[in-house]
């Protein structure tokens, strides 16, 4: 009997090895399904937010005044439907990211990555577009395939772990931007709580898949154009500073005023919240009044007026300061919708205001280095904002000025705003907690 004993033993003993490698298998095929599934839902998302863009200009373009009914209209609608059919779907979607990586188990990250959850942020999205809300379409496609990650993974019956989702909150980025390094970073600088190898491999992979997926389906495109233009070294010592003190102390005062006015413990926020329907007609007025009167390039993500004012075209300098506060007030309506696109339409109208101080041919750069002082200001993410705009705009020379700009906006924001808004936000998300978590002092990173 020994002999067979001694077989009955190898068998067992290969069983588990074998189930692991089943396992191992299936997460991969999960992971697969869901990085294609992500590319696929990025560019269809964002060719509907492109459709709902064009037709509300051709709107604009043969109804002028339109929008004082319609916008205002449809936020109070939009944000009546959120609240009604899914108030987890509200605002960006990356602090819901954030808040159910800290717990994929929990309840609440049940309701925070639904596929009823997903398809309202969606929807509802491309409906602000419609009325031109200033929303971008980044932070719900972090959302969403975070969502798809989730709902895939869970089909496959593989558990959804903190990688998972950071994986799918990265192949967003990397999907909606067209920029799989941005996708990679910024899964390190605001999804990843604690960055592991592991991680690593899963974000690296969702990106490449997702990435490759909307590439095959939309193109190899660059999301703002190609840049040609260099600054001088005498002109960047001058240009970093100033535009990251600018951008960075602006995008801290919209951080500081969105946490004010609908940040867990603002200030306004029990005001807002008790007629949030008044709130929204409210915000909506302000949003149509600025596009109807301040020249109608405040709609939307405000792609069109930051690719010109890039290409070096001679741009309102009401346009910064407006979309300052249609960005804002959209925000604050409590609708669906991202901050990545309107930030960067802000930022560039900040760098627009301070192209008098240099030469003309150089006010493309200036506005660049003017986007990515006021995202870092707004976000607090300086190495994606670094890698965002060096892949969206084709352009290499700029990195190291890049790099400066983001670092003294980064610094400057801290000054203005001490939270990161993203993560403060994501405590709206999260079950109460037993005891009161240990404050952080943001200026530690540079002590």
């Amino acid at each position: 009997m020994k002999p067979y004993s001694a077989v009955f033993q190898r068998l067992a003993a290969m069983v588990p090895q074998d189930l692991i490698e089943l396992d191992e298998w299936r997460r991969r095929l999960a992971m697969l399904t869901s990085a294609l599934l992500i590319g696929v839902l990025a560019t269809l998302f964002a060719w509907a937010a492109d459709f709902a863009q064009r037709n509300f200009a051709g709107l604009v373009r043969e109804e002028p005044y339109a929008p004082l009914l319609l916008t205002p209209l449809l936020f109070v609608v939009i944000a009546a439907l959120t609240r009604s059919l899914a108030p987890a779907s509200r605002g960006s979607g990356i602090p819901q990211v954030i808040a159910a990586s800290r717990n994929p188990d929990g309840e609440t990250t049940a309701g925070l990555l639904s596929a009823r959850t997903a398809f309202a942020k969606l929807a509802l999205s491309i409906a602000a577009l419609f009325g031109g809300a200033s929303v971008g379409r980044e932070g719900p496609t972090v959302q969403v395939a975070a969502a798809a990650m989730t709902q895939v993974h869970r089909l496959f019956r593989v558990r959804v772990t903190p990688g998972v989702l950071i994986a799918g909150g990265a192949a967003g980025v990397a999907g909606a931007f067209n920029t799989p390094l941005a996708g990679i970073a910024f899964a390190i600088e605001e999804l990843a709580v604690a960055y592991e190898q592991r991680v690593a491999v899963l974000v690296m992979g969702a990106v490449m898949i997702s990435g490759l997926t909307s590439q095959g389906i939309a193109g190899d495109y660059v999301y703002f154009g190609h840049m040609a233009s260099a600054l001088p070294l005498h002109v960047v010592l001058i240009a970093a500073p100033l535009c990251g003190l600018a951008g960075g102390i602006a995008g801290g005062l919209f951080s500081r005023a969105f946490l004010m006015l609908r940040g867990p413990g603002g200030r306004w926020r029990d005001l807002l919240g008790r007629r949030p329907l008044l709130a929204a007609l409210g915000c909506g007025v302000i949003v149509a009044a600025i596009g109807v009167f301040g020249g109608g390039t405040t709609w939307g993500t405000g792609y069109v007026p930051t690719r010109a004012l890039l290409e070096g075209a001679q741009g309102s300098y009401w346009f910064g300061p407006a979309k300052f506060l249609t960005v804002l007030a959209t925000s604050v309506s409590g609708m669906p919708g991202g901050i990545f696109s309107p930030s960067l339409a802000v930022g560039a109208g900040v760098g627009n205001l301070l192209t008098p101080l240099f030469p003309s041919d150089q006010s493309g750069a200036i506005v660049l280095l003017g986007m990515a002082g006021y995202f870092v200001g707004v976000v607090r993410a300086p190495l994606t904002a670094v890698i965002i705009l060096s892949e969206t705009t084709g352009t290499t020379s700029a990195i190291l000025p890049l790099f400066a700009t983001c670092l003294i906006g980064d610094w400057a924001g801290a000054l203005v705003c001490r939270e990161r808004l993203y993560h403060a936000l994501a405590r709206d998300f999260m079950p109460a907690p037993t005891s009161p978590p240990p404050v952080i002092e943001e200026e530690s990173r540079y002590t």
